[in-house]
């Protein structure tokens, strides 16, 4: 039986500031909802310990081909993310119903 290879992920100060600010954008609506939307972002990110591989690479001309990857959750949210050895770097967590084209600046 094959072990399955295991992944360290490790979020980015940038990412963690943008987490926040979605995070108290929702809070200022509903608190509930605003631990809900942290809870299962912060879930769907441990969850790249296995197979991050499994979500596409960002597919913009503007990105460097086979750079970073999209996981998109949480209805509205995207985490960007780059593989590198075992070690997996969530650089972007972004709310899809704005504009982030600045990122793929």
């Amino acid at each position: 039986m094959a072990v399955e290879k295991r992944y360290t992920v490790r979020v980015t100060d940038r990412a963690k500031f943008m987490l926040g600010k979605h995070v108290d954008f929702v809070r200022q609506v509903n608190v509930n909802a605003a631990k809900e939307t942290r809870n299962e972002i912060m879930r769907a990110m441990r969850s790249l310990t296995y197979m991050p591989e499994r979500f596409p690479y960002i597919d913009d001309e503007a990105v460097i081909p086979n750079k970073y990857h999209k996981m998109c959750i949480a209805k509205w949210y995207a985490v960007i993310y780059e593989i590198v050895g075992d070690k997996v770097f969530v650089e972007y967590i972004v709310d899809c119903r704005q504009d982030y084209s600045w990122l793929l600046q």
